[in-house]
């Protein structure tokens, strides 16, 4: 008996040291010398190494992100094109740093000017686009902060469309990766111009100051920025099979620490997690009884595509809970929340989403909804 029981000990601990392996295996974040940093999933969203995230911060030319974003709305919907022509104000001509070197009163195009501040990260096309779009940048920064309020960036506020340095200017990393997210999301084409590594325009040949795309394949965006309050800053996007990472620096000693924490991240996150789409947007997932309607049953699902990442190996290990009323009466409409969706590792919940209906039950006749009043009394 003795020894069965010594087998049966070892049985259960080598049982144990199996589960937790995958999680032991994986070391603790990286420490990163900056002043605010993240490492976020594309698709789930989810946080993997963060530091002081929520931090107003002067953003210098990551500002741009937004820039562009208005100005591919503004595309998207017919207000502008890329083949229009703006001619350069002098305020563009004569704007201070990275520049694209457009020359004042000449004509340039929108595609150009896109191009000179993905690329060149030129503060004179970021004011020349700017006034083209909206008369006068102060009233394009206006815009900047609708699409910011929009996106859900709480802690981001613009006043200008270059970066240049004003107290009232700042963003946080959070906001920058939610930014960058939509920036993919919503205008490919336009993000796209981020892997360019070049640009050549009035016979002046600039390369683009994301080192990366240089240095690693799986690299295609996003953008740099530089002055001397924000330090040294680098948002970078990575796609590697179907995982996509976004990675958020602020305030490095020099370029060659940005790129490398960047590096850092990136590396990081693709060689210990991995995402997974769990569900699909109007996927049914789950049935509910449903009481006094046309039909006994309500189908549930998500409104969106539900992504998750977790340390590589443990999708395993993953756990379902539907949170779903014991009750439900027609009629209910299509949409309707109705419970929630948690995902639970290692007994952590890691996800909680709403569930809806996936269809509209309206109330059954009178027989029906007599009939199952009666049930309820019963079940009660």
């Amino acid at each position: 008996m003795r020894i069965i029981r010594l087998f049966y000990i070892l049985a259960i601990s080598l049982v144990y040291q199996n589960l937790f392996a995958a999680v032991s295996l994986i070391p603790a974040a990286p420490q990163i010398d900056a002043s605010s940093y993240l490492l976020m999933d594309y698709d789930s969203q989810q946080l993997l190494v963060s530091k002081g995230i929520d931090e107003k911060l002067p953003p210098a030319s990551l500002t741009k992100i937004m820039t562009i974003y208005v100005a591919a709305h503004e595309l998207s919907k017919g207000n502008i094109s890329l083949d229009d022509e703006t001619v350069v104000s002098e305020k563009a001509w004569k704007m201070p740093g990275s520049r694209m070197f457009i020359e004042v009163n000449k004509r340039v195009k929108v595609r150009d000017l896109f191009r000179g501040i993905i690329i060149q990260s030129g503060n004179d096309a970021s004011v020349a686009l700017a006034e083209y779009i909206s008369g006068d940048e102060a009233i394009f920064a206006q815009l900047m902060n609708k699409h910011a309020e929009r996106l859900g960036m709480k802690n981001s506020h613009f006043i200008n469309a270059t970066g240049l340095p004003h107290e009232s200017h700042y963003m946080t990393a959070r906001d920058i990766a939610i930014l960058a997210s939509a920036l993919i999301r919503d205008y490919p084409d336009i993000y796209s111009i981020h892997s360019e590594k070049q640009f050549t325009y009035n016979d002046i040949t600039q390369s683009n100051r994301n080192r990366l795309l240089w240095l690693d394949e799986s690299v295609d965006g996003i953008k740099t920025g530089h002055t001397e309050d924000a330090g040294f800053c680098l948002v970078t996007s990575a796609k590697r099979d179907d995982m996509r990472l976004i990675s958020v620096v602020f305030g490095t000693k020099n370029d060659n620490a940005r790129t490398k924490a960047n590096q850092v991240l990136i590396n990081y996150g693709f060689r210990f997690f991995e995402t997974k789409k769990i569900y699909g947007a109007r996927e049914k997932i789950h049935t509910a009884d449903i009481w006094k309607g046309n039909t006994d049953s309500l189908n549930l699902g998500l409104r969106k595509d539900l992504y998750v990442t977790v340390p590589r190996g443990q999708f395993d290990n993953i756990s379902t809970v539907f949170d779903v009323p014991d009750i439900i009466i027609a009629p209910v409409k299509e949409g309707a929340l109705v419970g929630h969706l948690s995902l639970l590792l290692d007994d952590k919940k890691i996800v909680d989403k709403p569930l809806v209906a996936m269809q509209t039950v309206t109330e059954g006749g009178l027989f029906k909804r007599i009939k199952d009043e009666l049930h309820l009394m019963i079940l009660k």
